[in-house]
């Protein structure tokens, strides 16, 4: 895959997609953005869509296979 064919995420989407990788449910998440689970969903859907994918945890696994994410270690102290 090139550079030009790597789908674009936004901001909120890759933000989206980490704490999904950090194990947050859309309401836990909603809760640290200050938005609505709705809300989290809707750029989830974005995600699988510009991704191909059919779940958050592929979605999650191919954005940081292709380097869309940087790679956080997460901690049980860094999940509060």
């Amino acid at each position: 895959m090139h550079c030009l064919d790597l789908p674009r995420l936004t901001g909120r989407e890759k933000e989206i997609l980490l704490w999904a990788a950090s194990g947050k449910t859309a309401f836990e998440t909603a809760d640290l953005l200050c938005i609505s689970a709705d809300t989290v969903n809707f750029h989830m859907k974005n995600c699988l869509r510009k991704l191909g994918v059919a779940n958050k945890t592929a979605a999650t696994a191919k954005a940081l296979s292709l380097g869309l994410l940087p790679m956080v270690r997460f901690t049980p102290d860094s999940l509060h």
